[in-house]
């Protein structure tokens, strides 16, 4: 990794500020906002309805960005659909695999908001049966095992919807055990890759999932991307979350007919600017070379929690640094908010980091520092050993005051 090299595409951080607030929205390298840029000055038209040549130039530069993405987590082209956020994906996923009553969907204590709230939508809704995965064991760990899932999916089960890695606590989810159990039973699995496709190479064959969600804004990418991988198979049962132009093949005042594959989920204008950023965002994670961007982060992962640990009065949350997780670490300090951090440190040194539940309340309340949440500080790929020790120094200050 040659950080350094790597910095000097991140203008912003010559501003001064150490930015630790990758989980909730990374920063963004001057090569994706040039392609976002391009876009714009050079052949800015719409996609798919125009025979001109910068309506053809954009179209076609659309499908290679689609095509560049779903090459990025091992996909085919037809099998990623474009959208705004890993939300939406999800929300897809919820309103369009024709869930009823009865239907058994399983999700767990790690989920974000956005791969909780659409199940307990249609809980209430539809009167689907609703199953949280907890650790069997209780402690401050909150630690998932297989193990876990295993004693809930059944024949019964007809999906089962969880994040691959925790954004507040940085743990990854034993996915392919899981996925082996989803196929014994016929049930279908969605992972939430928001914050692992950010910081890992990505393979949906591999990791045996039926649906991906992640989002553009985590991964370098410009606000307002994200992407939804469905298995070809069962793109045709999935109904899109919207219907109308550019997603049409024929229409009538009594009834339409949809293209089919993933221009039917992408109606309307879509954020054509957005897919060459993202496009842009998945060819200079690919250049750096993801097994390296994993690496990197799990030193300093490792540098940050045993730096915190050896802090007197901070209480680290997961479950330690004795196996990889992404660089996201959630600490609270003895005698001080959340947020009382959080704002001391941008105070003393443009420090950024998060505070609060982290769209994650229900995790938050189990491990108990409820609603004020923790202090989460989060690492990527431009950041440095300097910038750890730096922070650690502050926080140890901030303890001592």
């Amino acid at each position: 990794m040659k950080v350094e090299e790597i910095r000097k595409d991140f203008p912003i951080l010559n501003t001064g500020v150490l930015y630790l607030d990758s989980a909730a929205t990374s920063l963004t390298p001057e090569p994706v906002l040039d392609a976002v840029l391009d876009y714009y000055r050079n052949y800015n038209a719409n996609i798919g309805r125009g025979v001109h040549r910068l309506a053809r130039i954009a179209s076609q530069r659309y499908e290679d960005a689609h095509s560049k993405v779903a090459e990025g987590i091992g996909a085919k082209s037809q099998e990623l659909i474009f959208t705004k956020n890993s939300t939406e994906a999800i929300n897809i996923v919820a309103s369009g695999i024709g869930l009823k009553k009865g239907d058994k969907v399983i999700t767990s204590l790690w989920e974000h908001h956005s791969n909780l709230l659409p199940w307990i939508r249609a809980k209430n809704e539809l009167g689907i049966d609703l199953e949280v995965v907890k650790p069997r064991i209780a402690s401050s760990e909150a630690k998932l095992e297989a193990s876990d899932f295993d004693a809930v999916i059944d024949e019964k089960t007809r999906l089962v919807a969880i994040t691959h890695v925790s954004n507040a606590l940085g743990s990854i989810m034993p996915v392919e055990e899981i996925a082996r159990m989803c196929d014994d039973n016929n049930a279908l699995l969605l992972l939430d890759a928001a914050q692992s496709a950010p910081h890992m190479r990505i393979n949906v064959k591999e990791l045996g999932c039926d649906f991906l969600a992640f989002s553009g804004h985590k991964m370098l990418g410009p606000t307002g991307t994200g992407g939804l991988y469905v298995k070809e198979e069962l793109m045709a049962e999935i109904e899109p979350l919207t219907v109308g132009g550019g997603a049409v093949e024929d229409a009538s005042f009594v009834d339409y007919r949809l293209k089919g594959g993933y221009e039917e989920f992408e109606s309307g204008t879509p954020n054509i600017a957005g897919a060459m950023g993202l496009s842009a965002a998945v060819a200079y994670l690919d250049r750096i070379g993801m097994d390296k961007v994993k690496s990197w982060e799990e030193k300093l992962a490792k540098q940050l929690i045993e730096g915190l640990q050896d802090i007197h009065g901070v209480k680290v949350y997961g479950y330690g640094s004795d196996a990889f997780r992404i660089g996201v670490v959630s600490f609270n300090l003895e005698g001080q908010t959340p947020n009382e951090v959080a704002l001391l440190l941008d105070k003393e040194a443009s420090i950024a980091v998060r505070s609060g539940h982290h769209c994650c309340i229900p995790l938050m309340n189990y491990l108990g520092p409820g609603a004020e949440g923790t202090v989460r500080a989060s690492l990527y790929l431009y950041n440095t050993e300097e910038e750890v020790e730096r922070f650690l120094e502050l926080v140890a200050q901030i303890k001592k005051e």
